[in-house]
């Protein structure tokens, strides 16, 4: 069976230790491809470094909304000036996060209707970071979403009504390690949302499933997620491996 991790922050110092190591596990429980959504100026060498020594690992470009502050517009115009000079996969980690703090919730949103238009106009897809600002971050794409923009709303983790309007505009869904965890909810959430609609994702080192909740995340847990989602879908993780890499293919391009 043939996965794909389309969110795993692989370039972190939590793997500077065992990066390769890491990567061989992750191949030999089949994941191929692991896309790699960018933070900030800050953690763009490390990304670039990543996705040249290892062509499996494959970057984004974008502005995370926890980054965004009173100087957004520079971090923004370094984006620019990327996306300009080569090639991305997508546009991300892009969105609204109003957990920590709504101080800079206005340039939070001037940052992801920007982003948005640059990913229109570079004919790329998005990948979205929302936090405690569901409904806001779905009403923003909207209008975008009506021009034709397609993305993932990544480590979904809202209701049933929120999965359905995301579907709906074409989005797709992007499952982690949430999946796994007994109070999350997820598996109600998504019951009745079709498998072409889902990709999967670790968000590696973050939100690792059972049984390793607690522990750093890494991509060869994919196929973890993957059982838990087969479980919930009432299907074969054959189905699963081949529905889910079809659509990260097909959102990707490759």
């Amino acid at each position: 069976m043939k996965w794909i991790d389309t969110h795993c922050h692989l370039y972190s110092e939590e793997f500077s230790g065992d990066i390769d190591e890491l990567l061989n596990r992750a191949k030999k429980a089949g994941v191929e491809k692991f896309y790699l959504p960018a933070i900030d100026s800050n953690t763009l060498e490390a990304m670039l470094a990543l996705e040249a020594k290892h062509p499996a690992c494959i970057a984004m470009i974008g502005l995370h909304p926890c980054y965004v502050n009173a100087g957004y517009e520079q971090e923004l115009a370094i984006v620019k000036e990327w996306l300009d000079k080569r090639k991305f996969t997508a546009v991300g980690e892009i969105g609204l996060d109003y957990y920590w703090s709504t101080e800079f919730a206005t340039q939070q949103v001037a940052a992801f209707n920007q982003q948005m238009q640059w990913a229109l106009d570079y004919n790329l897809p998005i990948v979205i970071h929302t936090r405690n600002a569901m409904q806001p971050t779905i009403d923003a794409v909207k209008p975008f979403a009506d021009k034709g923009l397609r993305g993932i709303f990544h480590c979904f983790s809202g209701n049933a009504h929120e999965a359905h309007q995301i579907v709906n505009l074409g989005f797709y869904l992007g499952i982690g390690g949430i999946l796994t965890y007994k109070k999350s909810g997820l598996p109600e959430a998504i019951q009745n949302i079709s498998l072409e609609k889902i990709v999967l994702e670790t968000d590696a080192p973050y939100l690792p499933p059972v049984p390793y909740r607690g522990k750093r995340n890494e991509s060869s847990y994919i196929p973890i997620i993957a059982q838990n989602l087969a479980e919930v879908k009432n299907t074969s993780l054959e189905e699963v491996a081949a529905i889910t890499t079809a659509n990260a293919e097909k959102i990707f391009g490759s």
